[in-house]
């Protein structure tokens, strides 16, 4: 009988006989890793699989909701390096990217002029009493050029078809 290179250790190892495509040894880790891999590839190819296995641990966790709360009582170096972590992170991430009730961003400069605003729906996160709009720069002298009048109507300031903020 060949000898065969583990997939998981990485040792020789002679297949069982009734296994001709084996490609993990005996040992439990190798196994454990063995599973591991086909649960994984199982998951990302079968959506019913993954469904099953959601509910599956929803159901473990609805009957064990105690658990995390004793894990991190038991493990406490853990609870205070992810906490930290947590920590460095928030710091890094950029505000404008946060949920704020009252979000506000730096003041830019912007030039003098007359300018059309527009609804704007991109952006992630919704803030409260905010409205957020993209300024469009029509000209500097539009109002003085004949391009519409000096007085603005409605619809040079929320748009023709546009949402109200």
């Amino acid at each position: 009988m060949e000898c065969r290179q583990c997939a998981g250790c990485g040792r020789a190892f002679r297949p069982c006989a009734q296994v001709p495509r084996q490609r993990y040894c005996g040992q439990p880790a190798c196994q454990r890793e063995r599973r591991r891999r086909w649960q994984r590839s199982k998951r990302q190819a079968d959506e019913d699989y993954r469904a099953n296995q959601a509910e599956a641990q929803r159901d473990w966790a609805g009957s064990h909701r105690d658990y995390w709360r004793r894990w991190r009582a038991a493990h406490p170096e853990y609870t205070e390096r992810n906490r930290l972590a947590q920590r460095r992170r928030d710091r890094c991430r950029h505000a404008s990217r946060l949920a704020k009730m009252d979000a506000s961003t730096p003041i830019s400069s912007i030039t003098s002029g007359t300018y059309r605003l527009v609804p704007w729906t991109g952006g992630d996160l919704a803030k409260m009493a905010a409205c957020t709009v993209k300024l469009i720069v029509i000209s500097k002298e539009y109002g003085q050029s004949g391009g519409g009048g000096a007085i603005l109507q409605r619809e040079d300031v929320i748009g023709a078809s546009g949402r109200h903020c």
